[in-house]
């Protein structure tokens, strides 16, 4: 069964808001597409509106900071321009969840899909990893993103079927050009293949994908002390965010509990010595972790 540490988060939010990491911190597309989502699970969980009312402060800030005509800036800080399909189905993905709540984030949502998916999408060939900050050209040096069409697939679906029929078609027809030779490596690309593959289970992409990745997430495992490695060629590298991506998609997937909680046992006090210890990033994913929520299939 998923998480559903409500006092985890709690304190976790406390403390990022007390030390200006979060939300009161530098905006960054997904982290802020996570945190969105976490807020909506947490009014799901408690029945407080104040978290709704925070959710929607967070995208007015969001919009306000990353947003541009078209789609939205990586980041506020000044090595994280452009844009990334993948961040953006995530902040769609939001929209989604807020929009069950107040539908016009759903309208948003399907405004963003309809905005961002000429510029990424070559027909027939697949979606541009990264694009220029202003959606005219792809950005210098990088190639095709190896999920990205699963990434708006997903978040397309749960927007509207009906007003992105065509682009879900287009979609679909890269996935299925890739999904049965894809086989995903990387710790965090597992994590969201395994959580997106939770929203339609019975689909060939999906029945394929997830043996396939839990196999590989198996040669990763590395016990002890308990943790996902980056690659399974590089058992020592480890981080926390990537760890709680694929902890999230474990719960998605309702498998390995005993890993989920041994991850968390070792991720919930680790200390790297790095960036990433303040980043926001490692501590909005330990609390959609804790508490997936709405995050994962309703129902789940």
């Amino acid at each position: 069964m998923p998480l559903r540490d409500v006092p985890f988060v709690l304190d976790r939010l406390d403390w990022m808001r007390t030390e200006g990491i979060w939300p009161n911190g530098l905006r960054y597309l997904w982290t802020d597409a996570f945190g969105v989502v976490l807020l909506v699970s947490l009014y799901e969980e408690t029945g407080d509106r104040r978290w709704i009312d925070e959710a929607e402060a967070l995208v007015a800030e969001v919009d306000r900071v990353l947003g541009r005509r078209r789609g939205y800036r990586i980041g506020e800080a000044p090595d994280r321009d452009g844009q990334y399909f993948h961040y953006l189905a995530m902040w769609m993905f939001a929209m989604a969840r807020l929009g069950a709540v107040i539908p016009e984030y759903r309208e948003k949502g399907v405004a963003i899909a309809k905005a961002v998916h000429k510029p990424f999408v070559i027909p027939g060939t697949g979606v541009v990893w990264k694009m220029e900050e202003d959606l005219r050209r792809p950005y210098p040096g990088y190639g095709l993103g190896a999920l990205d069409a699963f990434d708006g697939y997903v978040s397309y679906r749960l927007l509207d079927e009906t007003a992105l029929s065509d682009e879900i078609t287009e979609m679909r027809g890269l996935m299925d050009q890739a999904w049965p030779d894809l086989h995903i490596t990387q710790d965090l690309g597992i994590g969201m293949m395994l959580w997106m593959a939770g929203f339609f289970p019975r689909e060939d992409w999906a029945k394929t994908q997830v043996p396939r990745c839990l196999s590989t997430l198996d040669e990763m495992w590395v016990d002890p002390p308990g943790y996902f490695c980056r690659q399974p060629e590089a058992r020592e590298v480890r981080f926390a965010f990537t760890n709680y991506g694929v902890t999230l998609g474990l719960q998605a997937q309702d498998t390995w509990p005993d890993r989920v909680e041994r991850t968390h046992t070792l991720f919930d006090a680790y200390r790297s010595g790095d960036h990433y210890d303040r980043e926001a990033i490692t501590h909005v994913m330990a609390c959609v972790s804790h508490l997936p929520g709405v995050m994962l299939p309703r129902g789940s």
